[in-house]
């Protein structure tokens, strides 16, 4: 583990280099990790740790979508693919990856299988940190652990396929065994992380509720709709108020910063961008301080995901998540962004 500054501030952080996939394979040697869920990240970190070597099986409801994925995916049932409740008692490291609302239904049947020495994993500190609200709270002889890819099981797959790593946090809740630390480092590289940053399972779950509701998914799509609808008010085109909305931010501009930071990205635009950017970053953050810091408030406070449990857990959620997702989907903006990314060169 190296002590890198960010900033001025220093962290714990553990790469690949440091901790080769040799050393982590030669240590998990022994382990049976069972992937339980395949919807959001059990599919990109189970086929990781499969193709690295690890030995790895997924539990899953029989006769479900995911199922169906799963064997489509390369998973055999009886041998590699399992029911949740045979898996977990094959396992001695269980990776946790349900939803938040499965993993307090399905809570009962895998704790009677944490037997002391096995090794409980999270991707989300969600359920321990919320425990009063969801009574996910493991015995004291099993290591609770967690490794957070930060982005979705769909870009940690199609990254390691690139041969390249997305950035993981690492925690540990609890170390029973003694060997948590090593556990959960050879899972974090393993799974496929670029590199491991330390936290906590409050610290990960509070910034990673604040990070999906604001700059990587709401605020984000707030902001699109607010731009793209003053453009198109003002006698812009579809096409127009989308290229200069998503488009040119997407395809041009983000892959700048990913590249060397905003300042990079900045120094690459005209110079009358430039001193527009300049001139209204500070409003902008100014403008949005207070919303997230209402935002993280109503994080911290345990509201946000007492209404995640409330609402997912509803028998229809996933109905009327479908009709929240078409209403945005059906948008005109949207609609223009679906002609537009038929329009890209690599269709056509």
């Amino acid at each position: 583990m190296a002590k890198m500054n960010f900033g001025g501030v220093e962290e714990n952080v553990v790469t690949r280099e440091e901790y080769p996939l040799a050393k982590a394979l030669e240590t998990l040697k022994d382990e049976t990790i069972a992937v339980i869920g395949y919807g959001v990240q059990g599919p990109g970190q189970s086929l990781n740790l499969r193709d690295n070597g690890f030995n790895v099986i997924v539990g899953q409801r029989k006769d479900s979508k995911s199922w169906d994925k799963a064997v489509e995916d390369g998973w055999v049932p009886g041998e590699s693919l399992f029911e949740i409740e045979e898996a977990c008692q094959k396992a001695t490291i269980i990776q946790y990856l349900l939803s938040d609302a499965g993993q307090i239904a399905v809570w009962p049947t895998v704790k009677k299988h944490l037997t002391p020495g096995k090794a409980l994993y999270f991707s989300h500190g969600f359920g321990i940190t919320y425990k009063e609200r969801t009574g996910i709270v493991p015995p004291a002889d099993v290591d609770v652990i967690l490794v957070a890819p930060k982005g979705s099981g769909t870009s940690l797959r199609r990254m390691f396929l690139q041969g390249r790593g997305l950035n993981s946090s690492y925690a540990i809740f609890q170390d029973a065994t003694g060997r948590a630390w090593e556990r959960v480092i050879s899972l974090g590289i393993g799974v496929g992380s670029g590199y491991l940053f330390e936290t906590t399972f409050k610290r990960e779950v509070y910034s990673d509720l604040t990070g999906e509701r604001g700059t990587l998914m709401g605020a984000i799509q707030g902001i699109f709709a607010a731009q793209y609808e003053v453009l198109r008010q003002n006698g812009h085109t579809p096409s127009e108020a989308f290229n200069e909305t998503v488009e040119e931010l997407s395809q041009s501009l983000m892959p700048l910063i990913a590249e060397n930071g905003m300042d990079w990205m900045y120094a690459n635009c005209s110079t009358t961008a430039q001193r527009g950017a300049l001139d209204w970053w500070k409003k902008f953050r100014d403008a949005t301080m207070p919303v997230f810091k209402e935002l993280y408030d109503e994080v911290a406070c345990g509201n946000e995901a007492q209404r995640s449990i409330d609402t997912n857990s509803q028998p229809d959620y996933r109905q009327k998540l479908e009709e929240e997702l078409r209403e945005m989907r059906e948008t005109e903006m949207w609609q223009a962004g679906a002609v537009v990314r038929k329009l890209r060169p690599e269709n056509n």
